[in-house]
């Protein structure tokens, strides 16, 4: 098995985003079991190897469209499912009634359903390998750091309020597909 070979669909570029997949769903047991310290530092590993699975794609020419899509999945499992389910269950314990609870959990659903879109807008206007100077509308990634950002400001009380946490997943909800232009590192 050649780690090298571009049509290998495990070669070292893959593997990595594999990787990046086992983290987010390993990520999502450890939030159940509340355990967020370790969900939180998975989730870091993860964007470490979002990153790095790329260059290795760029480094070796390992890119492919099934690289791409494969990505893409990684990214929405680490980035776009698991940083929500964190910050719901984070607030869970905070929340004054079911109804509270309901109407919060639709808008982190929301909140992954435009994330999806997002990725897939992505994709469709992106070939494989290449790299575009600005991303439209706020990448995935970031809006995962923002909703950590946000568990942080809830947790240490900083901002207390699950009302105002919630208006602020829904506008970096939003922002997922606005026409913000974000540089391209």
């Amino acid at each position: 098995m050649n780690l090298f070979d571009k049509n290998n669909r495990f070669n070292i570029a893959n593997l990595v985003t594999y990787l990046n997949v086992a983290l987010g769903v390993t990520a999502i047991y450890f939030i159940v079991q509340e355990n967020f310290f370790i969900a939180i530092i998975l989730a870091w590993i993860a964007g470490a190897c979002d990153i790095i699975d790329g260059k290795l794609a760029r480094k070796y020419k390992l890119s492919t469209e099934f690289g791409v899509q494969v990505d893409s999945f990684a990214d929405f499992i680490s980035f776009v499912v698991m940083p929500p389910f964190l910050l719901f269950y984070a607030l869970k314990g905070s929340m004054s009634s079911g109804l509270e609870e309901l109407i919060v959990g639709l808008i982190f659903i929301a909140y992954i359903i435009l994330g999806l879109r997002r990725l897939v807008e992505f994709n469709l206007k992106v070939d494989a390998g290449e790299v575009a100077k600005y991303f439209e509308g706020v990448p995935t990634p970031l809006g995962a750091i923002l909703l950590w950002i946000l568990y942080l400001l809830f947790t240490y009380s900083i901002i207390p309020s699950v009302t105002i946490i919630t208006l602020l997943v829904i506008a970096i909800a939003w922002s997922l597909n606005s026409k913000i232009k974000i540089p391209h590192p």
